[in-house]
Formats: C-alpha cells, structure tokens, sequence
C-alpha cells in the first residue's frame, strides 16, 4: 500500500511547500497556504486520448524552424473574433472567467450552436443534460452535431474526446473536473493544475481548441492558483453589472492577438446579443441639457468609444469632502480636482464631488481627463454643455492638455454620431483631414474654459 503524501500549496500563487509556513516566499501573501493530499499511482498511465508514449525529445535548430501563419477558426461571433485576436488558434486553451449568472455558460454555448460545420463537445459538471437543453431551447439554434457530455472524471471525458474526435471542446467549468492521478477534491489547488495541465497536453498534441470556463473569487480574481492563467493561452474576463443588461468581454492576455480589445454584449431572452455600436447605448438621449455631463472620446483597444461622462459637485456639509468615482479612478479624480484649484483657482476643496461613467464601463483611458474636467466644471458652473460638442485629451500636472493616440479613429466616431465640434490637444497631429465635424486645438485648460464659459 503506497504511504499518502500531503503537501501545502498557496491558495494565491500556488507555491507548494512540505510543510505549512506563515508567509508565502512566492507571492509574499500571510496565511494562504492549505493542505492538500496529492498521492499519485506509483505508475501513472498516460491519458485515454493518447495511448503510446511520446516519442524521444530532440532540440530544433532556430532557423531550422518554420514559422507560418496559423490558420484561424472564424466564428460567427464578431466580438468573440475581436477579443480572441482574428478567430480562434487550432491548439489553443482558453480560459474565460466571470461573476455567477454573468452568462459565460450561455455566450459559449450560443457561439458553438452557432458553429453548424464543428463537431462540439461540451463538458458541464455543474448541470445536467435537461438544464443545458433548457438554455439551447431559448437560444433557438439547431446543430446536429453537437454533443453533450456531463462529468467530472478527466478519463471519462478523454475516452469520449477519443471516441468522437471533436472540433471543439468546451469545460464547464475547470473547478469541478477530478484527475484520477491526484486525490484531492475537485476545485482544490493541485486538482486545478493538474487538470488544465492535462488538457494543456491534449491541445497543443491534437491541435484542438479547449475552452476552459472558471469560476472567481468574491474579490473578482479568477479562482485557482496564479499559475493557471500562465498554463493557458488566453485569459478572457466577463464583466458586467447585474443591475445593466449589458456585458464586456475583456482579454488580460493572449499569445495570439492583442492584449486590449473588448467586446460588447446584450443579455437578451434568446441569448447574448452582439453590440456593434456601443456608443449609441453609453450615450443617452437627452431632450434638455443638464449641467455636469460631458461626451468623451475614448479608446477601448483599437475599437474607439465615446461615451458619456457625469459629474455633480455640491458644497459640503461635512467638515470632510466627499469624493466618490464609479468607473473612474478615484486616485486619477483626486489628480484632476488639485489640479482646477491650484492652476484654475477653482475651490473644489469645500465642495463634495461624485461622478459616474454611464453605461456600467470602467474606464482607464487618459484620454477621457478633458471631458472629466469639463463635466466637473459644468457642474461646479452649474452652465451646461452643448450635447453637440465632445472632448479628448490627458490632462498634465501643470493643466497643459496632452495628446493622445489614435486621435483619427476617435475623431471620425465623433462625425458618425452626429457632433460638431471635437476639442484635442493642439500638439495631436492628424493624419487626415475630417470635414463634416470642427476640431478645436487647444493647449491649456483655460482655453476651452473661457471659450465655454464667457
């Protein structure tokens, strides 16, 4: 009888050690280790799809090595194509995580419904066969070949990879699988790694892409060690506020594409409607103006946004001022106001301030500092902003407006959607010329401030 090996493993980074410590040396985290059994077989067999052993390991020459495009899978799916870079990579493993009810289950098995001519495989240990034709039945598409598996057992599901020979694999989700090599419980730190580890190997040796769908932590980190976001090729993160009907599918990484892009959807009753033009439903229609709103001109990777900003200064009635941010950095905000008083002379000092970015986003651009600013100084004016007139530029230290990037793409968004006048930093340069919509080049805040504001 083999003796039953334990070890503690780091609930943040993963980082095993024989013994429990206080302080990971890994991660620098206190009291985060667990213990854990993690006896294996003497030994192991390699697993169910692949019955012989790999071949003898021999290094490759660098320039001996061809480098050729990989061609990609493109869905029906424009937004999935966007944040995955062109389509998705043969070989690839991606993990997708997200808040419970968010819909990762649902855009996933909408996307390979949508896939008629890819053999499907989809893995759920969270719910039964009925509950997931349930979700197909709303959805409304029929595909013939798309095939439904419900178990934990790592073997069981690669005896029946092996068995159908799949296009596709889909896991939902990763924290409930169980590898027979490994005799802790599912969704344990060692069963997680060994687990991806093995459909890592299934990947990359079958050229097949595996969609591995995680669950999040109660501070909205991805569940599981740190390494398992290294282990795979693409972290996707689905956010959204519950109250809103709208999600964003945002990349943290991708060896295949770029590491900014986003995707846009609407939570409908027949599933997850793709928005192609988000910045109709960020900016809302108004039949007055009102004080404290400004549009900006963002970027949310190459896909540019305008979006609407809301400020509301009010004097305080507290000995201490109020500062409160949603979507916006609260530090960044902090900025912005010692900036207006000490070059404007404007006393935000004895005023509380709470501002909003419309539509749920959270936005991280420099380049929405102009039209943050201008919102707070409409509202501490108590003078609206014309609903024709947008605003793009990163505000400096000194008060000087700074340029920003891809200023062509946010300025012909602006025209598309019917505004007038743009205002930028006069050090932007243009690579084209836009008729239809007026730009104003502008160095120094109190420029455009007298120029609103006579």
């Amino acid at each position: 009888m083999n003796k039953v090996k334990k070890s503690f493993f780091c609930k943040s980074c993963g980082h095993e050690s024989p013994k429990w410590i206080g302080k990971c040396p890994g991660c620098q985290q206190w009291n985060t280790f667990i213990e854990e059994i993690i006896h294996k077989e003497s030994h192991p067999q390699k697993t169910s799809w692949k019955e012989t052993a790999p071949g003898e390991a021999r290094s490759v020459a660098l320039h001996e090595v061809v480098a050729e495009d990989q061609p990609r899978t493109v869905t029906r799916d424009a937004e999935l194509n966007r944040v995955l870079g062109g389509g998705i990579v043969p070989g690839s493993i991606v993990l997708v995580a997200g808040e419970p009810g968010i819909g990762k289950s649902t855009l996933f098995l909408q996307d390979a419904l949508m896939m008629p001519s890819c053999r499907i495989l989809y893995v759920s240990g969270e719910e039964s066969e009925q509950q997931i034709k349930m979700r197909a039945n709303r959805i409304n598409i029929v595909h013939d070949d798309f095939h439904l598996l419900t178990e934990t057992s790592t073997q069981s599901v690669f005896q029946e990879i092996k068995r159908i020979q799949p296009d596709w694999v889909i896991i939902d989700s990763i924290q409930t699988l169980q590898s027979p090599y490994i005799d802790s419980s599912p969704g344990s730190i060692s069963q997680i790694r060994e687990c991806t580890a093995e459909f890592q190997r299934f990947a990359k040796e079958t050229h097949t892409p595996v969609f591995l769908i995680g669950h999040v932590t109660k501070d909205g980190t991805i569940a599981g060690p740190k390494l398992l976001e290294h282990m795979v090729d693409t972290v996707l993160q689905f956010e959204g506020d519950q109250n809103y009907a709208y999600r964003i599918l945002r990349t943290t990484k991708n060896r295949f594409g770029s590491t900014s892009e986003i995707g846009i959807y609407e939570m409908t009753g027949t599933g997850m409607r793709p928005v192609e033009n988000p910045s109709d439903i960020l900016i809302n229609q108004k039949e007055e103006q009102l004080s404290g709103i400004a549009i900006g001109a963002t970027m949310e990777g190459l896909r540019p946004l305008l979006i609407e900003v809301q400020a509301l200064v009010t004097p305080s009635v507290y000995g201490t001022p109020q500062r409160t941010a949603s979507g916006f950095d609260l530090r960044r905000l902090q900025l912005l106001l010692a900036v207006l008083e000490k070059r404007g002379g404007f006393h935000f000092g004895t005023k509380d301030v709470f501002v909003n970015i419309a539509g749920g986003l959270k936005v991280e651009d420099p380049g929405i500092d102009l039209a943050m600013v201008f919102a707070l100084l409409s509202s501490y004016e108590d003078v609206p902003l014309s609903q024709k007139i947008c605003f793009t530029g990163e505000v400096g230290l000194s008060g000087e407006i700074r340029a920003v990037n891809r200023i062509d793409q946010r300025i012909s968004e602006a025209k598309k959607l019917g505004f007038e006048k743009i205002v930028i930093s006069k050090y932007n340069r243009m690579a084209d010329a836009h008729s239809g919509i007026s730009t104003m080049h502008v160095a120094l805040i109190e420029e455009v401030y007298r120029s609103l504001f006579p």
